[in-house]
């Protein structure tokens, strides 16, 4: 694995339609499995301090639990006020079980 791809869960613990938070370094992350495919955001909400994994999941978009504020998981878009701030995404690399993100990426693989 390259330095910037970092292991951050095996795909069986995060159950389908479900978020979870897991501690990576420095950073709070949540992974998302939506019908098989994982996404993966800060964990925290760009409105207030609020971690998403404790939000409702739903079609793809996550609602914050403090101001109900929601985010597209998939692209870290803005999707209900009053967040104001795209939520940082990361590019997922399945490894075996075990979920990956390159930390120097977005969700499109583009440069964070």
């Amino acid at each position: 694995m390259a330095d910037n791809v970092v292991r951050v869960c095996s795909q069986a613990d995060i159950a389908p339609e479900t978020v979870k938070a897991f501690e990576v370094g420095d950073k709070r992350l949540a992974v998302y499995n939506l019908d098989g495919q994982y996404y993966v955001t800060d964990d925290e909400c760009t409105h207030a301090s609020a971690s998403l994994a404790d939000g409702f999941l739903e079609d793809g978009i996550i609602e914050c639990s403090l101001h109900a504020g929601a985010f597209d998981v998939r692209t870290g878009a803005v999707k209900a006020p009053p967040c104001s701030f795209a939520l940082r995404t990361y590019k997922v690399i399945l490894q075996g079980d075990d979920v990956c993100v390159d930390l120097d990426k977005d969700a499109a693989g583009e440069p964070a």
